[in-house]
């Protein structure tokens, strides 16, 4: 199969209740947190939590002990008071693509999966989830078919970041040469229903003296909650992402439910004001590929005059398929000529290729383990009855 499969886990740090672990604050939060806790007096708080702030974004630390320009004092201090304990990483599985997955566990019952794309960007992309399980329910994905559970905090959006530098061996953040170079939230949920989170998390990811990776490189996507759009730009200042897929309410309301709530022309309204929308910021849309379903020419057509106006590119997402979906893929022939239309227009049309389709970390196959049965008690079964695992 192809399939790399590491279900070791992470050395286990038990936590106190109590302890509050910090790389998922803000700065201003960091400082307060360390006045509180009478870490530090007022008066050094500012100073103190930029330096754990460089340690803990740039340098990755886990260990207070690591910090060698903090005072031995302080730093056990800390490490009564706080904590910087990862999540623990459930199973990772590598795909023959070298497509990653993680499934992270953040809380009892609170898992997510999160999946690093080689040669996606400048470099790699990781694709983040925003909650646990999707409300949307739409019909191609298999998210959307899991209940959400709850939003994820900052914190535990951040700490999907970490979990991949750790496992890529990023620390301290490289300059140039990085292996991750992009971020994009779309995974688990829909972001613009944990604006708030997804936002602070994005301050965190993008803060040059931490993470830093560029507003510019990290892209918001969302199924159209039209109310947010706005807001998700001025917060934010992200890319960002269209999840699309037909050009009239009749059949999107089928593909993606929400559109009912906000149809097309709402949608398409808020796009076109979207804060610093430019030809240097375009808006991407993504069409996933359904055969029979919208990849006709005529559809193309029709996607072409939808757009007309927006600076955008177009992604078409040959689609993933997923155990027990009643969706398949349209032919490469199809996908092309569908292409070929919207070039021919003046849109950048790229053919998503499909990645980690057989570790199920391509595009809408995201679905946390705790909702379905693990890889490895598959196996077990199919080791005694074959028939059973198909």
């Amino acid at each position: 199969m192809g399939v790399t499969l590491d279900l070791s886990r992470a050395p286990a740090q038990p936590l106190a209740p109590s302890l509050t672990n910090l790389t998922g604050l803000s700065r201003a939060e960091l400082a307060l947190a360390l006045v509180e806790a009478d870490v530090v007096r007022p008066e050094k708080a500012k100073m103190r939590a930029s330096q754990l702030w460089r340690w803990m974004h740039h340098y990755g630390v886990t260990d207070f002990a690591q910090m060698t320009d903090v005072a031995k004092e302080t730093r056990a201090a800390l490490a009564e008071k706080f904590s910087l304990t990862r999540p623990e990483v459930v199973e990772r599985q590598v795909s023959k693509d070298g497509t990653r997955k993680w499934l992270i566990r953040m809380a009892p019952g609170i898992e997510v999966e999160t999946v690093y794309i080689p040669d996606v960007g400048r470099a790699g992309a990781l694709c983040v989830s925003s909650q646990v399980g999707c409300t949307l329910n739409c019909t191609f994905c298999h998210t959307g078919t899991q209940a959400l559970v709850r939003n994820l905090t900052a914190a535990e959006i951040v700490a999907q970041v970490q979990v991949a530098r750790d496992d890529l061996g990023e620390w301290p953040s490289p300059k140039e040469d990085r292996r991750l170079s992009n971020i994009v939230f779309m995974g688990m949920g829909e972001p613009l229903y944990n604006l708030d989170h997804v936002a602070s998390a994005i301050d965190i990811i993008a803060d040059n003296e931490g993470i830093a990776i560029s507003r510019r490189r990290i892209t918001v996507s969302t199924s159209g909650v039209v109310p947010q759009l706005e807001a998700l730009g001025t917060k934010t200042q992200a890319m960002l992402a269209i999840s699309l897929h037909a050009t009239n309410d009749e059949l999107r309301e089928k593909l993606v439910p929400l559109n009912r709530k906000y149809p097309l022309q709402e949608l398409m309204a808020a796009i076109r004001a979207y804060p610093g929308l430019s030809n240097a910021r375009r808006v991407t849309f993504e069409y996933v590929m359904l055969k029979g379903v919208n990849d006709s020419p005529a559809e193309a057509k029709a996607l072409v005059q939808l757009l007309r106006g927006i600076p955008a590119k177009i992604n078409l997402i040959p689609f993933n398929p997923w155990p027990g979906t009643e969706y398949e893929c349209s032919d490469w022939k199809t996908i092309e000529a569908f292409a070929a239309i919207l070039n021919r227009a003046g849109y950048a049309s790229p053919i998503r290729t499909p990645r980690g389709r057989d570790i199920l970390a391509a595009c809408g196959q995201l679905k946390s383990e705790s909702e379905k049965l693990r890889a490895s008690a598959r196996r077990k079964i199919a080791e005694t009855d074959p028939g059973e695992a198909a």
